[in-house]
């Protein structure tokens, strides 16, 4: 355990020259007690005891930082073992050490730092730690006397979780150690990317009693995973078991996420199996930051001019095989040592990080620019500074805030100083070993990273892909798999008229009425308006068709006019079958009108000239079935009166009677609620059809139930005549073609109803051609045949023939 010790026998005035007094070094793992000398010494852990030498002679060097004060140390070493850090910290703060120190600088596990801390904590007595990285250690209740220079585990952890959600990996495995360390870790990585799409695939512990079976376990689960990154928490010897189970099981192409426990281990990186598998590892490791002339004071040391270093003569011993009592000939300059090696000054820096934080404060003590009295002391610190009190130096330690010579600003904000990291890369240099190289650094949670230096596991510059599921693009929803994680799911595709624009939605968005989707379902474009054009096929055929009916219509009026004296027009009423055929001829233009972007007022024409046109042409049906039956039922007995009241004049002003009644009705429903031109925004689809919404549905009903009434009448009336005495009776005809106008309306109305958009209107034009066709070529076609084609039969007597004569 390091302990510079701010009490060792300084004077205010001189500085008296202290011996070193070496006597072992605390830390898991750093370097063995001296009296196992079999065992040798550990390059690393005997760098991080120069570092504390070399920052207390920095500052007993410094006339700006404890001026006039001489700073000694003693070093213990526990053997990575907590019951002998807890004698050694006894040993210095009890009854042994004439003074007692007030602070110590040690701990290097997070077991032993509590336990020192236990102990330690009573006194007042501050421990500064250099490696101890539990979260737990960050409790001021459990541990007021705690400091490091080591950031918590928390800070990694999220750091971690900030890389994973800066590279899309939202399905990762973790590897743990089953204990604290590995357990806070994972916690707090998924607290970190909670809400952010990373889920954990699997999560698998080692314990080192069980690391063989432990790891062949978890290299067994990754090799069965989908998840292409794999987060590992552990000691580095636990992972190099991993990654020999891996080569084994010839797992090569994960990516590696590193703690920094083993991100910059050289055991693993001088492995042969590690090459392999271990390519491109990503991992965050202690900050690393130069110290100008460590380098020289290490490749400077002699036991020559330090006779009293036990340390350092075991250490020259087993690098020179030569007995301690050497010559000063022999030199550490030039040779390729760890000890020596000052590229990455990771915990090394910590450490003189530590040394610097105790020196400022004790600085900050003795300097007493407010002369403040100490606790339970009626005399100054700053008149006696033989007699800190460690309660004097924990208060100063809580304040102090300065900036290091490596131009850091250095603070603590309760028992941890502000969070920084490396973010280091494994790669492959031209041997085929493995380098450390870093890519970037960590300030808290803003990572600074050169994209472009890494080397990823896949051995390019292409980021690797993990996921459980791809990406959703736009145009699709997220829908979860039951029983799996939120990053397992299905694209589901948007309905018509709904869209997501950004990858990953979880919901798609109704588009606006006026709006519709895309083709792709990721944005809302305005809806076409659609409408029964001339242009369009279907209108150019309805247009057709209605033109040849009033062609057809007008060919049949001349045929009537160049005949009218022949006696099959003046017996079927001359006078009704011109106005028939008139009537017949706006039923055919009137489907025109239906044709074209609606207006207002084609609108209201359109609805107005279907209906005053059809009950034109039954009123003629009406009247000219009446007179068949009238003009029959005179040639009865005491009837010779009847046809009187069936004149011309009564069979014009009929006909003209029953269209009045539809102007009527045409009229106040015109007036009141007239159709509008309207967008049909129900029907869905990018076109929405334009066309004449019908306000009132009542105006619209009652000017079809009129004409079917009239429909209806004309047909029971020809019915009954359909059988009267003559060779051409005309009811027969009128029969027939009024069977096929209420069959053409009636199919009409659910047709109507069912028909989306301009088809509806499409359906009415439809009808209206139907039913003027079924009309003309019914009533008239018979009678063309015969005055065109059998003109021997257009006589009167053929005409007045009874049934059953010659």
């Amino acid at each position: 355990m390091v302990t510079p010790d701010p009490s060792f026998n300084y004077e205010v005035a001189q500085k008296t020259q202290f011996s070193d007094q070496i006597m072992s070094k605390d830390g898991q793992n750093m370097f063995r007690i001296i009296s196992d000398v079999q065992r040798g010494l550990e390059n690393l852990p005997l760098q991080y005891v120069y570092a504390m030498v070399f920052a207390i002679e920095e500052i007993n060097n410094s006339t700006a930082l404890l001026p006039d004060v001489k700073l000694g140390y003693h070093i213990h070493d526990s053997c990575a073992l907590p019951s002998w850090a807890m004698q050694a910290v006894l040993s210095v703060v009890g009854g042994d050490s004439d003074p007692s120190v007030p602070l110590v600088i040690g701990g290097s596990s997070s077991v032993a730092a509590k336990i020192l801390c236990r102990i330690l904590g009573p006194l007042s007595v501050p421990l500064m730690s250099y490696t101890a990285s539990c979260p737990c250690l960050s409790d001021r209740r459990q541990f007021p006397t705690f400091f490091r220079t080591m950031p918590s585990d928390i800070y990694q952890a999220k750091a971690i979780a900030h890389i994973a959600i800066r590279y899309n990996w939202t399905w990762i495995g973790a590897v743990i150690a089953n204990n604290d360390y590995g357990h806070v870790a994972v916690k707090i990585f998924q607290e970190e990317t909670q809400g952010k799409g990373v889920c954990l695939a699997f999560v698998e512990t080692l314990q080192r009693e069980n690391i063989v079976s432990d790891a062949r376990r978890a290299a067994l689960k990754i090799q069965a995973s989908s998840a292409r990154v794999i987060l590992i928490f552990s000691w580095y010897t636990d992972v190099r078991e991993l990654f020999l189970h891996l080569e084994n099981l010839n797992v090569t192409d994960r990516q590696f996420l590193a703690s920094e426990a083993w991100s910059t281990s050289g055991n693993l990186l001088q492995n042969v199996a590690t090459s392999k598998v271990a390519n491109g590892v990503l991992g965050v490791a202690i900050r690393s930051s130069p110290i100008p002339g460590f380098e020289d004071y290490l490749t400077s040391l002699n036991p020559s001019h330090r006779p009293d270093n036990e340390f350092l003569k075991e250490f020259w011993k087993n690098k020179f095989g030569c007995i301690p009592e050497v010559t000063g000939a022999e030199t550490l300059k030039g040779m390729q040592l760890s000890f020596t090696d000052t590229t990455q000054l990771r915990v090394t820096y910590n450490v003189y990080l530590a040394v610097y934080a105790a020196a400022h404060a004790l600085h900050s003590l003795l300097s007493c620019p407010t002369k403040e009295v100490s606790s339970g002391s009626n005399s100054s610190t700053c008149d006696s500074p033989k007699h800190i009190k460690p309660v004097e130096v924990l208060q100063h330690l809580n304040k102090v805030n300065f900036t290091t010579p490596q131009g850091e600003l250095l603070y603590f904000r309760g028992a941890d100083i502000p969070a920084k990291y490396d973010l280091v890369n494994w790669q492959q240099n031209s041997q085929g070993s493995l380098r450390i190289v870093l890519i970037g650094r960590a300030d808290g949670l803003d990572l600074h990273i050169n994209e472009s230096a890494i080397q990823w596991s896949t051995g390019s510059h292409e980021v690797p892909v993990s996921v459980c599921s791809e990406s959703c693009p736009p145009g699709t929803r997220k829908a979860n798999r039951k029983g799996e994680p939120l990053c397992c799911f299905d694209c589901i595709p948007c309905a018509k008229g709904e869209i997501s624009s950004k990858n990953d939605s979880l919901n798609c968005e109704h588009c606006p009425t006026e709006f519709w989707s895309n083709f792709d379902q990721t944005a809302c474009i305005p809806r076409q308006l659609d409408f029964l054009s001339f242009n369009e096929t279907l209108g150019i055929t309805l247009t057709t068709v209605a033109v040849s009916g009033v062609v057809v219509t007008t060919a049949v009026f001349v045929v009537f006019l160049c005949y009218r004296q022949t006696p099959m027009v003046r017996a079927n009423n001359s006078e009704l079958s011109f106005l028939l055929l008139l009537s017949l001829k706006l039923c055919f233009l009137c489907s025109l009108v239906f044709i074209g972007r609606p207006s207002v007022w084609s609108c209201r024409f359109q609805q107005a000239a279907f209906g005053i046109s059809f009950v034109l042409c039954v009123s003629c049906l009406q009247v000219k079935t009446i007179v068949v039956l009238a003009a029959f039922h005179s040639a009865r007995p005491g009837a010779g009166t009847l046809m009187k009241w069936f004149g011309p004049g009564q069979q014009r002003g009929s006909v003209c009677l029953f269209t009045c009644i539809q102007v009527i009705i045409c009229a106040i429903w015109l007036s009141l609620s007239p159709p509008v031109p309207q967008a049909d925004l129900d029907i869905p689809g990018l076109q929405i059809t334009l066309k004449c919404s019908m306000v009132s549905v009542v105006g619209f009903c009652l000017v079809l139930g009129y004409i079917g009434l009239l429909a209806c009448t004309s047909l029971l009336l020809a019915f009954l005549a359909r059988k009267l005495p003559d060779n051409f009776n005309e009811a027969k005809t009128i029969t027939f073609s009024m069977l096929i106008f209420c069959a053409v309306w009636v199919a009409f109305v659910p047709a109507y109803v069912s028909s989306p958009g301009k088809y509806a209107v499409a359906v009415e034009i439809f009808a209206i051609l139907a039913s003027s066709y079924g009309l003309l070529l019914c009533i008239f076609a018979p009678k063309c045949f015969i005055i065109i084609l059998q003109p021997e039969k257009n006589t009167k007597k053929h005409l007045m023939g009874r049934s059953g004569q010659k």
